[in-house]
């Protein structure tokens, strides 16, 4: 090999997996070049001062992180290019420090005065590209720098910028979730902000840390539907999951009344219930005691929302067009939903991938809304190219299709694909035939008899197949169908596939009386073969023989009991118990039972025939289009859809108010005899900015604008719907009839103080947003109905205060973590082991005590002195045994002792004011604790994974005191007991970011095996893991809350230094782990 071409291929980058590093001098890239020599070169080529070597050994370091290989060791030559002012060097730079920053903390606090630098920078993707590091640096001291530069970033100028700051909000949350309220703040602001570059990470975000609050979305809902065609895809998908969850909550069900909805076909949609309630008879249907059912007329809301996103069924993207047809699915009339059907067949031509997908939808939708496929049955053909899975969900979308019309058709497609090399396939196509047997009468005798001919087939599979589906049309009718029973019987000889077997067996059984001469002998042949038949078929064989001894005692009396007596000494003990239950039943003792005689009853009960249903019919309680519903099981961060309301909510929460001032100042109106000119010349722009305007200002706006954006269809009849609503709200109490007629009178006159200058709302709103924020505030609560005034305030200002002087490097000493309590830090207390074990069962296994950890952790922790309980002491330990209430939460044993000289009466938990995510099972109260008496209590707590406190009140009769409990991070897990090569498996994939890494000496006195394992134990609740090696020891648990794993591993070697691993998916959980382990081993 010539050094040339390894050298001309290494400078591009573009070394293939498994080929050598060379070194960038072509004379010293040899295979065989030591890795310091290689990296030296490197260092040499980032401290020169020339751009193009730097690049070039940026591409070559990220190359070597692509391909898995270690490259820590330059993080100090990198992070001195990261003030380098080519752009191209610094994106590198930033790359490499997003991937090291956690593992080497120290070097990159260093650099932060650099990025908060950047976050000035003139130009916008160095601003962005420092808040994105910035963000990705996991250490919890830079929390209050990064907060700060989110909240900078949100006003910033770029929407690249803004939306860099929207991405940046769930990593945060998910670093500190005691931030949320000042992040909530930060997404309201975004979430008002009309760039279509913001809007899908903004919802990304509002997804990811408060998807509760729901009041967030009311005022920015028209704005979203308007924006969402021109959003990217990513977004869309994102911002139309959103809307389908917030229309299932503010909408009414538009398949209610569907018949009074098609009886009134000429009713606009822009009418509301109040229009209906003012109709003929209204007066009458309020007199009486039962009024009758209003007839559905759909709200502008919910028609703008499906008007806005049909559109996008014609994306390119298979993402957006599954989530609009999911959308329409679960919001649209049954009329309507239609529409989806063509753009998802076009799916079925994208790649098998997309296929799968599209195919597990559209199975589920075919069976509530089988006429929306019914016309492209034939797009659902199989081809032989297809994938086994493609093929069987498609056979399940045509069984689905299938109708008195189409059945010749489908059937003739079913008998090419018996033909199939493809097993698992021709055994699903044998199962829909006989689904199509039991949903389609006619065609009952003709798919049965082709189920016959198949069981001559040649494939053991196919027949073994056959026999079940025949035993289920069999039972639907039994009596017209004995020769096939007796075809069957036949069959036991050849066939032995188990559930075939069986599926004879109980044929034979249960209509014993059409085969009264085969019945018997089959019984005698499978006698002979018992002690070799699967236990399936055994279970089978007892039932035959049970029923043909109840049938026919004279021939069968002695074979039964054989069968009985066979069975009685059977490995399994199913078959063992089952024998002696039938034996009991059958053959009753001296001492015979009751049920005995009604043995008959019991065993040839009429059975009601299977339903033969499709595995797709339960899975649409999911959500289309979600993982959740792919695998049919709830994944984990799955949001549930939530069912439509019985009423519908106030939809004025939607209204966009304008401040009050901005409708009489004369420089409105001058601005108002411009607004054709803009209106022109915003073109596309104008629908976005009246979204966010008032509809009944609205009125009066461009009709191109207005017309487009469809969020003020109802406002050139504002005035009549407000009487309509007055008197559509007759039946209701005279004081909230007396307050909707003041608020609507209130209302009309601002309309009509407002009317005429009213098209300029959108420049005024944008103006004086920000400078007007209170006043509008104020006006929503006049105006609106008090729920929407409740969800309108908004957390105290105090917390989002800006800070007015910028944090620099100087100042990271002064910061203290967030969670830093009054609470004196745990101190470790090893426990006797005989303590430990006491009360401890976890199973009966060899290993139990190599894989319990000690009873508790830490020893006893004051939780309140007695001076400053008056008398009431009270300390707490960490069990280590599961809490009953809840698995998730840590068992927390309370001990109280009363040293005063008067009863303390009525001990209780007040009401906790906890961080989000953390809860608290209370304990039960202790009505009374005597002078001089102890008691104990048991409380969980959920600390969500992290280790802040738990704040809460211990409350007596007279008295509330405030006491705080922080957990060390080694009570958050429970251990795992795994064997050895299932630790090294998951091990494997925790690597990376994931793993943790430190270097330690062990002093003598910790060389044993016994004080490292009770060390570390103590330290951290995990379970020892078998170890091949002397000199290694392994642990692994899972956390509480999430159960992320957690694996220890200790190389402790004779000599050197010892190295102490940690590998978890919790980063920080897995660095403070070390830092207790480390410290508890070198002490």
């Amino acid at each position: 090999m010539s050094a040339a071409p390894a050298y001309g291929e290494d400078k591009g980058g573009s070394a293939g997996p498994g080929e050598p590093e060379y070194g960038h001098d072509p004379a010293s890239g040899g295979i065989f070049s030591s890795d310091y020599k290689r990296h030296d070169d490197l260092k040499e080529m980032l401290d020169t001062n020339k751009d193009s070597l730097k690049l070039e050994a940026m591409k070559r370091i990220v190359a070597m992180i692509a391909r898995g290989k270690n490259a820590s060791d330059l993080f100090p030559a990198v992070v001195k290019n990261v003030a380098c002012k080519n752009i191209e060097v610094k994106k590198l730079v930033y790359v490499y420090l997003v991937r090291y920053a956690e593992e080497q903390q120290d070097l990159a606090l260093l650099s932060i005065s650099t990025f908060q630098r950047g976050l000035k920078d003139p130009n916008q993707l160095i601003r962005a590209s420092a808040l994105r590091v910035l963000s990705s640096i996991r250490v919890p001291i830079i929390v209050p720098i990064m907060m700060l530069a989110i909240k900078e970033a949100a006003s910033d100028m770029s929407p690249y910028v803004r939306k860099t700051a929207a991405h940046a909000i769930p990593k945060l949350y998910s670093l500190d979730s005691d931030q949320k309220d000042q992040l909530i703040e930060v997404i309201e602001k975004l979430l008002a902000d009309k760039t279509t570059l913001v809007a899908g990470s903004v919802v990304m975000a509002f997804e990811e840390v408060c998807p509760e609050r729901i009041d967030l979305i009311h005022k920015n809902y028209r704005k979203l539907c308007n924006l969402l065609i021109d959003v990217e895809e990513w977004g869309q998908v994102v911002i139309i999951s959103m809307l389908t969850r917030y229309a299932r909550t503010q909408f009414l069900s538009p398949t209610q009344n569907e018949s009074l909805l098609e009886e009134n076909p000429e009713k606009a949609f822009y009418g509301s219930e109040e229009d209906e309630a003012k109709g003929p008879g209204s007066e009458e249907a309020a007199t009486t005691t039962v009024p009758a059912r209003k007839p559905y007329v759909m709200d502008p809301d919910h028609r703008l929302l499906l008007r806005n996103t049909k559109p996008l069924l014609q994306s390119r993207s298979a993402a957006v067009v599954m989530a609009v047809a999911q959308l329409y699915f679960h919001l649209a009339p049954k009329a309507e939903v239609g529409v989806i059907a063509k753009a998802l067949v076009r799916l079925l031509r994208s790649h098998s991938e997309v296929q799968y997908v599209v195919l597990q939808n559209v199975a589920t939708m075919s069976i509530k809304r089988r006429g929306m496929f019914e016309p492209y049955l034939k797009s659902f053909y199989i081809r032989s190219t297809d994938p086994t899975q493609i093929k069987i969900l498609k056979l399940e979308v045509l069984t689905n299709l299938a109708n008195e019309t189409n059945i010749p058709t489908v059937l003739r497609e079913f008998q090419t694909y018996i033909r199939s090399m493809d097993k698992d396939f021709v055994a699903a196509t044998i199962q829909a035939i006989g689904r199509c047997a039991t949903n389609i009468g006619r065609v009952r005798d003709t798919c049965l008899n082709g189920l016959v001919q198949l069981l001559s087939n040649r494939d053991e599979l196919v027949v073994a197949e056959s026999v079940v589906v025949i035993k289920k049309l069999l039972q639907m009718q039994p009596a017209q169908h004995g020769e096939i029973i007796k075809h069957l019987a036949k069959l036991t000889d050849n066939i032995q596939v188990p559930m075939a077997r069986a599926s004879i067996l109980w044929l034979i059984g249960e209509y014993c009386e059409h085969v009264p001469k085969i019945a018997p002998d089959v019984l005698r042949k499978m006698a002979k073969s018992f002690t070799a038949e699967e236990d399936i078929v055994k279970l089978q064989v007892i039932n035959l023989a049970a029923k043909l001894y109840l049938t026919n005692s004279k021939q069968t009396k002695l074979l039964t009991q054989y069968v009985l007596s066979l069975a009685k000494y059977d490995q399994n003990y199913d078959i063992r118990d089952r024998a002696r239950f039938t034996r009991q039943l059958i053959v009753p003792s001296e001492q015979g039972g009751a049920l005995s005689r009604h043995a008959k009853k019991l065993f040839l009960a009429p059975k009601p025939a299977p339903v033969l249903e499709s595995s797709f019919k339960d899975r649409d309680h999911f959500q289309l289009g979600s993982l959740s519903h792919l695998l049919n099981a709830k994944a984990t961060g799955y949001q549930e859809l939530p069912d439509w309301p019985e009423e519908a909510p106030d939809p004025s929460v939607r209204n966009v108010e304008v401040p009050e001032w901005t409708k009489c100042s004369n420089r409105e109106k001058r601005k108002e005899k411009e607004k054709p000119f803009y209106s022109d010349s915003e073109g596309e722009s104008g629908p976005t900015e009246s979204a966010d305007s008032d509809p009944e200002s609205e009125s009066a706006s461009d009709s191109k604008s207005s017309g487009e954006s469809g969020s003020g269809e109802s406002s050139s009849e504002s005035d009549s719907e407000d009487q309509e609503e007055e008197k559509g709200r007759s039946s209701e109490s005279e004081q909230s009839e007396e307050e909707g007629g003041k608020r609507k009178t209130k209302k009309r006159k601002k309309v009509a103080e407002g009317q005429g200058d009213g098209s300029s709302s959108d420049e005024g709103s944008d103006s004086s947003s920000s400078s007007s924020e209170s006043e509008r505030t104020s006006e929503t609560e006049e105006e609106q109905v008090e729920p929407a005034s409740w969800r309108k305030k908004t957390p105290p200002s105090g917390k989002s205060a800006p800070v007015a002087k910028e944090i620099s490097l100087l100042d990271l000493e002064d910061f203290t973590p967030a969670s830093v309590q009054p609470v004196s830090p745990p101190t470790i207390v090893s426990t006797s082991l005989a303590t430990d074990l006491e009360g401890l069962t976890l199973t009966d296994s060899p290993l139990v005590p190599s894989l319990l950890s000690p009873a508790s952790g830490a020893g006893r922790q004051e939780l309140l002195h007695r001076v400053a309980g008056e008398g009431l002491a009270v300390d707490y330990t960490f069990s280590r045994q599961p809490f009953s209430g809840d698995p998730h939460m840590v068992s927390v044993h309370i001990h109280f002792s009363n040293s005063s000289e008067t009863p303390i009466k009525g001990l209780h938990v007040g009401t906790p004011k906890l961080p989000a995510g953390i809860s608290i099972q209370e304990f039960p109260e202790i009505e009374s604790l005597a002078p001089g008496e102890s008691a104990t209590a048991v409380m969980g707590i959920n600390f969500c994974d992290s280790t802040q406190a738990a704040n809460f009140q211990l409350c007596t009769q007279t008295r509330q005191f405030y006491v705080s409990i922080q957990p060390p991070v080694g009570e958050l897990m429970a251990p795992v007991f795994m064997s050895e090569n299932e630790f090294k498996k998951e091990q494997g994939k925790l690597t990376g970011m994931s793993e943790i890494t430190e270097k330690l000496t062990l002093p003598d006195s910790c060389r044993s095996d016994h004080v490292v394992v009770q060390k570390v134990t103590t330290v951290a609740n995990l379970g020892r893991v078998p170890c091949g090696t002397s000199d290694e020891y392994r642990f692994a648990g899972r956390t509480l809350t999430s159960g992320s794993l957690v694996l220890l591993t200790l190389d402790a070697r004779p000599s050197g230094a010892a190295q102490l691993t940690v590998n978890s998916e919790k980063m920080v959980i897995g660095t403070m782990l070390v830092k207790d382990v480390v410290q508890a081993l070198t002490q």
